[in-house]
């Protein structure tokens, strides 16, 4: 027997788009990855991987920030 679970959407899904800082570095992240194969395209003057790192770093700055308190989601 198998459980199915759906996914329910936040009452106030949009306030927390808005404003949740693990949203807005997933965004980030997403943004660097999409960079580090569009850049060397227009030329290689940046050195290899910084855009990896750099969507490394937001996508942990994302999880820290999904983890941490944001008194401003609350009002």
């Amino acid at each position: 027997m198998t459980s199915r679970r759906s996914i329910c959407l936040l009452a106030d899904w949009r306030k927390v788009a808005r404003r949740a800082w693990s949203i807005r570095l997933s965004i980030v992240a997403a943004v660097f990855t999409a960079a580090e194969v569009v850049v060397p395209l227009f030329g290689d003057t940046l050195p290899r991987g910084l855009f990896v790192a750099l969507a490394f770093v937001a996508s942990i700055g994302a999880t820290v920030a999904r983890l941490v308190a944001q008194p401003e989601m609350r009002q």
